[in-house]
């Protein structure tokens, strides 16, 4: 009973401190408060993030961290395929929810996104992973392959967020990481299209940040460089392009999947409420290497 009593009396006084804290920090006008389900390492319901093009790669990597970390993931695919889960538990691997859906269809998006709003906990983010790339000499490149580049790869991000976000207000706000490129800063040769629609998400990102900053819905372009993935595991695999990225890369590598996973399930888990509408490169810093 000692026992007991004691045990009570250390939880209403932890309760009566948060509570003080939050009732300060309000106060002062500090603009945060405690978000035990946004705190990595404290218990918090299961919350669900839709994932686009989580069947390979980088967005595979991302819903299985995710998955991993104790959401629900709604992996948005055409094929309406899982990525790999090896790596997880059952439990986790529960987690996973497939969804078919081309992204460049406004309306399969946007009711694959209401379903997964509908679940216990509403939608708490989305991730803008899916995209393509087209490359070739610009002077012949086929306009139609320009417009179908740009369609995918930017114009669909910026439907996808619409559709997120009456569901983002609904449950108090939320986060949307879109996955971009370090392209958005480079001259590349042959990937002018590739390149102009990831310098688009990185405007979509910092225009719509500021514009739904007031409604709680904060947005990130994290910007990767070179990352190894099944896409392109031939073009790493040729000794003399391999050797030349080693020379572009300080760290003297690609990046991995896992890598990018880390930093976007980060955005969600971390509480950082003064964060919004930046590029985050992830390239090993080749983008800076002079």
């Amino acid at each position: 009973m000692l026992k007991e009593n004691c045990l009570s009396d250390v939880k209403n006084r932890t309760a009566a401190t948060i509570d003080r804290r939050l009732r300060s920090s309000a106060a002062l006008g500090l603009g945060y408060t405690l978000s035990l389900s946004r705190k990595a390492g404290l218990m918090r319901a299961a919350k669900t993030i839709a994932v686009t093009g989580a069947n390979r790669g980088i967005g595979a990597a991302i819903a299985v961290e995710l998955a991993a970390r104790g959401y629900r993931v709604g992996c948005l695919t055409r094929s309406g395929a899982l990525p790999p889960t090896e790596a997880l538990n059952d439990e986790a691997a529960s987690r996973l929810i497939a969804y078919p859906c081309d992204v460049t269809d406004e309306s399969a998006a946007a009711a694959a996104l209401a379903e997964l709003a509908a679940a216990p906990g509403g939608l708490a983010g989305l991730v803008n992973n899916a995209g393509i790339l087209l490359h070739g000499r610009s002077e012949s490149f086929a306009t139609a392959d320009f417009q179908q580049v740009m369609t995918v790869n930017a114009t669909a991000v910026f439907g996808l967020c619409k559709a997120a976000f009456p569901h983002l207000v609904a449950n108090g706000g939320g986060d949307i990481v879109n996955i971009g490129s370090f392209f958005d800063r480079l001259g590349a040769r042959q990937h002018t299209a590739y390149a102009a629609s990831k310098a688009a998400v990185g405007a979509i990102t910092r225009s719509l940040a500021v514009e739904w900053a007031s409604r709680g819905i904060r947005l990130y372009n994290v910007a990767p460089g070179y990352v190894a993935t099944d896409m392109n595991r031939d073009a790493l695999g040729e000794p003399r392009f391999r050797q030349w990225l080693e020379g572009r890369i300080p760290l003297r590598r690609p990046g991995r999947p896992e890598e990018v996973a880390r930093l976007v399930a980060a955005l969600f888990t971390e509480d950082l409420p003064f964060l919004t509408g930046e590029t985050i490169y992830l390239d090993g810093g080749q983008s800076i290497n002079q």
